[in-house]
């Protein structure tokens, strides 16, 4: 693979934009200065991958659906009404995701790793920042697969319209005043500016925005209000498993509100069948061998290597990699242990010299518009580092 070493951005320049998480723990920078360099064509088959992938995950979905499955995605019941809910109802429109895959840019086939289907991270990274450091070093900023900010725009107007015809937004819907708010939790600053990244785009798109911690909105059988003023949209950077299973109440009343029509909730309650990594298994079981997939199973894999991970795990916690003979190669702890485990066959990322390992994100928005890549070691974390790249 190839790297090419630019200029960074200031700290400075970062928190200037709302950059504010640059830095990690060990004060070293999260924005690498290096970018990945692709071709035209691999950018290409990142894009048909990802879009294929979407079409299976949308299949699977309905069988999930269709043959009651929640129970076997590590799923809480009490969203089960509510996913059933999002499902069938076609306003309910998926805003964005990210899938995380392994190959592509090694000469090796483009294999699935997971989705995140609910509250992708990496978004004000890849939207932002990655066209800043090309822009800074004096390159083409069109020199990318990158169109999440204005893919995003576009879809915001699609929660309206529900079909690809945007213009009919412009011509008719703007004009009517949809309200969203926009919610996240108040002790991360990375998920208030990237939530208010969200926010700004939907005031460019034509609507009516605001802004409030979630611990402060209200929610009632009437609707989600901020100081006694109703939205029709509500748009939150929480997990849809957290609200489940820290905040019951509240899952009962979101239920009512969806069934009542009071107000959408984006990502729908059903991104988190597609957020459940034990989804890979009912994937493979649909199209097994596919080529852009890798076997999973919900027992342990015989005679290959595999990486055992939870359903609702993230940002690498409670992973461990499993060599053909049941040796570790390597495991991290965390606090996801009490979630569903599912074993998937172990694909090596690509590698740079000095031995980093390379995960494509690619974010879907009505269709596959933006490549990013995180650095680490085997099993990325959160200390692993976010690369740009270039298409040359």
């Amino acid at each position: 693979m190839k790297l090419e070493k630019l200029s960074p951005l200031t700290n400075d320049y970062l928190e200037s934009i709302g950059f504010v998480w640059h830095t990690d723990s060990d004060n070293s920078s999260y924005i690498s200065d290096e970018l990945v360099v692709i071709s035209e064509e691999e950018a290409e088959r990142y894009y048909e991958a990802t879009n294929e992938l979407y079409d299976m995950f949308s299949e699977a979905g309905q069988f999930v659906i269709d043959n009651d499955l929640f129970h076997e995605l590590n799923i809480p019941f009490n969203l089960v009404d509510i996913i059933k809910e999002s499902w069938e109802n076609d306003v309910h429109w998926h805003l964005y995701s990210r899938f995380d895959l392994a190959g592509g840019i090694d000469g090796k086939p483009i294999k699935l790793i997971e989705f995140n289907a609910d509250t992708p991270t990496s978004l004000f990274e890849t939207a932002i920042i990655q066209w800043a450091i090309l822009k800074k070093n004096g390159l083409d900023e069109e020199s990318q697969f990158n169109n999440l900010y204005e893919a995003l725009k576009d879809n915001f107007k699609r929660i309206i319209t529900l079909d690809s015809d945007i213009e009919k937004f412009d011509e008719y819907y703007s004009k009517l005043g949809w309200k969203i708010l926009f919610s996240s939790i108040s002790s991360s600053n990375e998920d208030i500016n990237t939530t208010k990244l969200l926010q700004h785009i939907a005031s460019e798109s034509g609507f009516n925005t605001d802004f409030e911690f979630i611990e402060n909105v209200q929610f009632s059988d009437d609707g989600i209000f901020k100081d006694d003023e109703l939205f029709e949209f509500w748009f939150k950077l929480i997990p849809w498993e957290d609200i489940a299973i820290e905040e019951s109440q509240l899952t009962l009343i979101l239920t009512e509100i969806i069934k009542e029509k009071k107000a959408i909730v984006f990502n729908p309650a059903y991104t988190l069948i597609f957020q459940s990594k034990a989804f890979m298994k009912i994937l493979w079981d649909l199209y097994p061998n596919h080529p852009l997939l890798l076997e999973t199973s919900f027992e342990p894999l015989e005679g290959k290597k595999y990486v055992e991970k939870r359903a609702f795990g993230r940002e690498g916690a409670n992973t461990k990699i499993v060599n053909a003979d049941g040796s570790i190669d390597e495991q991290t702890s965390g606090e996801y242990e009490g979630h569903k485990a599912i074993y998937q066959e172990y694909v090596e990322f690509p590698k740079d010299e000095k031995g980093n390992f390379y995960q494509a994100g690619v974010f879907y928005a009505y269709e596959a518009c933006a490549l990013g890549f995180r650095r680490g070691g085997k099993i990325l974390n959160n200390m692993s580092k976010f690369v740009g790249h270039i298409i040359k």
